[in-house]
């Protein structure tokens, strides 16, 4: 029986063989799911969800429709459990692959590519990014900051303004870039003004 655990580091390893150029971000979260593990590629981002042997399928429907509000391509890897009956639970253009044992590897089979996701809502895609990656984007393309504006006032502007071709791979080159050391060392640096001043 194949694990979650087990799945997740010789899965990594395919996709940077299949794929290139990827930056793996895990633990995403998407509306009222959390997404197992996002890929970025240069022209696109693409939502996967781990179904390990030991899981069951209780919460895929309502996983499957955030993955489709928030990436350009999505993928399950199921476990050889649930290859029969994974295509399922899944719409026609998520790519499925199976993970087997075999002796002391795990081996990733295709058993559908996957396609163009029809029900991508880039608003929510561009709201994954962090408020200076959009300031980034907005830099880029000449507009104006709109410091004092919500950032959903920002994702609309950006999405007037920048035609869609473009902005998707400047969404992939923002999170290419991103910096998770910043992030952690502002929610340190809060921890220790908040002790402060109880």
């Amino acid at each position: 029986m194949l694990y979650d655990r087990d799945i997740r580091e010789p899965l990594f390893d395919f996709l940077e063989e299949r794929y290139g150029k990827i930056r793996i971000i895990e633990e995403k979260q998407m509306g009222k799911s959390r997404a197992d593990i996002v890929m970025v590629l240069p022209d696109a981002v693409a939502g996967i969800e781990i179904k390990s042997d030991a899981d069951t399928y209780v919460r895929l429907q309502r996983q499957v429709r955030d993955y489709n509000r928030y990436y350009d391509t999505n993928l399950v890897v199921a476990g050889s459990t649930h290859a029969r009956h994974i295509k399922d639970h899944v719409p026609a253009w998520w790519g499925i692959l199976t993970a087997e044992k075999l002796g002391g590897t795990v081996d990733f089979y295709t058993l559908r590519e996957p396609g163009p996701n029809p029900k991508v809502d880039m608003k929510r895609k561009l709201g994954l990014l962090w408020r200076p990656e959009l300031a980034h984007i907005q830099e880029l393309n000449q507009m104006p900051k709109y410091r004092e504006k919500s950032k959903a006032f920002v994702i609309d502007k950006i999405l007037l303004k920048v035609p869609q071709e473009i902005l998707t791979l400047q969404i992939s080159e923002e999170l290419f870039q991103r910096d998770y050391t910043t992030i952690e060392e502002k929610i340190t640096e809060y921890r220790k003004q908040k002790k402060h001043n109880l």
